[in-house]
């Protein structure tokens, strides 16, 4: 399952694979360990809410059941890297039935999961940062399988991208 990535020393220095876009998304989920900024005290509120904790740890947890429920239907066809594996197969059930990037849509709930629990602007940006650099990474990844998979085009026009009729994060 984690063999074939493509991984290459030149691919790091001219993203031949779309490493790049996967070192962008590491440092922004790595970036979510960083404390609240600013905390709550900044706002006039002693602590932030507990049932904001409550939900957004909530939304992390779902945010990771769903990444599961992606890496399981994905099989061995995963790839960390928008370029797909060589001999990929075009996996449209499971996860992929919900949406057409259910991996990065996992992502993103964490992330907001993140962003509630902490009432950090920080976090928010950070958030809309992932966006940025999911939906693109999503749109090479899709290119590729577009010209890999005859029949990507009409999975495409039938499952939403990432975050259904949200701009930026589904396209048809």
């Amino acid at each position: 399952m984690f063999s074939g990535w493509g991984f290459s020393w030149g691919g790091w220095w001219d993203n031949r694979r779309g490493e790049w876009w996967l070192v962008g998304q590491m440092l922004l989920i790595a970036a979510h360990l960083l404390p609240a900024w600013p905390r709550s005290s900044r706002f006039g509120l002693e602590a932030w809410p507990w049932q904001l904790h409550l939900l957004g740890a909530g939304l992390l947890m779902i945010g990771l059941l769903l990444a599961l429920q992606a890496f399981v239907s994905l099989g061995s066809s995963l790839s960390p890297l928008p370029e797909p594996k060589h001999g990929n197969e075009l996996v449209c059930c499971g996860a992929y039935e919900r949406c057409r990037h259910p991996m990065y849509q996992a992502v993103l709930i964490c992330s907001l999961g993140v962003v509630i629990g902490l009432g950090s602007l920080l976090h928010l940006l950070l958030l809309l940062l992932l966006v940025l650099v999911l939906g693109g990474k999503a749109r090479r990844e899709e290119r590729v399988m577009a010209s890999l998979h005859p029949d990507y085009d009409r999975y495409r026009q039938h499952i939403p991208a990432i975050v259904p009729n949200l701009p930026w994060l589904d396209w048809h």
